[in-house]
């Protein structure tokens, strides 16, 4: 059992007869009252997002999750296959487990999270970037820059990011995993 003060970004709690990971939070008061943690919670088995708010002090049931690695290795229907690292055993996980996969690149490692005690599948996260070539975008005009202006851009895996206007086809760019937002150009 833990209380409010353990909240922290990544934890899994049981809550409402299932197990959701908190993706925010934030402790505030109001008045003379007791304080407040709010959380956004979501779902390890609907992949749902639902806000909750829990009085400060209160308990919380916390999850025991285990991280393994494991290396992508190709789509398949409605879902991705992937390899332990330690064991070579090869597991298919929906697409609803995973986030912003249109990311994923084949050899990419990822981490799994375990339920501790009944060695099920919660969710899978990706790194937080990745680096990727751009394969198609409209050329850039000269002396469009007069604001922070983006162009849509496909990348290597098919997803499509808006970048600035000066990335070009063949150049690899690193993009947020969390948002699918450019963050720079990789120098080569």
């Amino acid at each position: 059992m833990a209380t409010t003060t353990d909240i922290r970004n990544g934890l899994c709690i049981e809550h409402n007869n299932d197990i959701v990971k908190i993706i925010d939070f934030s402790k505030f008061q109001v008045g003379r009252g007791s304080g407040k943690v709010w959380c956004k919670l979501k779902s390890t088995t609907s992949g749902r997002v639902v806000e909750h708010t829990f009085n400060s002090g209160a308990t919380i049931n916390e999850v025991r999750v285990e991280r393994r690695k494991f290396q992508y290795l190709y789509p398949e229907d409605g879902g991705y296959a992937l390899m332990n690292q330690e064991t070579y055993d090869q597991i298919s996980i929906p697409e609803e487990m995973v986030d912003n996969g249109k990311f994923l690149k084949e050899g990419d490692i990822v981490e799994v999270l375990y339920h501790g005690a009944k060695e099920t599948i919660l969710s899978v996260e990706l790194p937080q970037t990745v680096e990727l070539m751009i394969t198609y975008c409209e050329p850039g005009l000269r002396g469009d820059t007069a604001t922070n202006t983006l162009k849509p851009a496909t990348v290597e895996t098919g997803a499509e990011v808006r970048v600035p206007l000066f990335c070009e086809q063949g150049d690899k760019i690193k993009i947020d995993t969390a948002t699918g937002a450019y963050m720079e150009r990789v120098k080569k």
